[in-house]
């Protein structure tokens, strides 16, 4: 299993930016996926999941300007990041676990598989 993340790059405050995790050696459509992100001294922290049946979730501090979303013709997810702040920079990763549940996973150690992570950099 590889998850390739690309995307990341260095934007302004209230910019945009769309973030990609190309999968192979599984469906995505079958999983629950996962953004994370990790800023410098602080722990990875939840961003967004999408499960298997489409159900999304978002941290409070990227709802209504974030948005997961998946192809799974090209079995990839994308993560849409608008409005973006200062506060938003940090490595960006994506994950994914096995589940046929309605759950949600919120904490990084809930996921099977991680992709290399993606720099996004916002300045002010």
């Amino acid at each position: 299993v590889q998850l390739q993340a690309s995307g990341g790059g260095l934007v302004q405050a209230g910019g945009s930016l769309r973030l990609s995790c190309a999968a192979s050696g599984l469906t995505i459509s079958s999983y629950h996926m996962g953004w994370f992100r990790q800023a410098p001294g602080k722990e990875r922290a939840f961003v967004a999941t999408l499960t298997w049946s489409g159900d999304r979730l978002y941290a409070d501090s990227v709802k209504g300007r974030f948005t997961i979303s998946r192809d799974n013709a090209k079995n990839t997810v994308y993560l849409q990041m608008n409005s973006l702040k200062p506060e938003d920079t940090a490595v960006y990763y994506c994950a994914v676990v096995y589940s046929r549940s309605s759950s949600y996973y919120r904490n990084p150690y809930e996921y099977d598989y991680w992709g290399q992570g993606t720099l996004v950099t916002v300045s002010s």
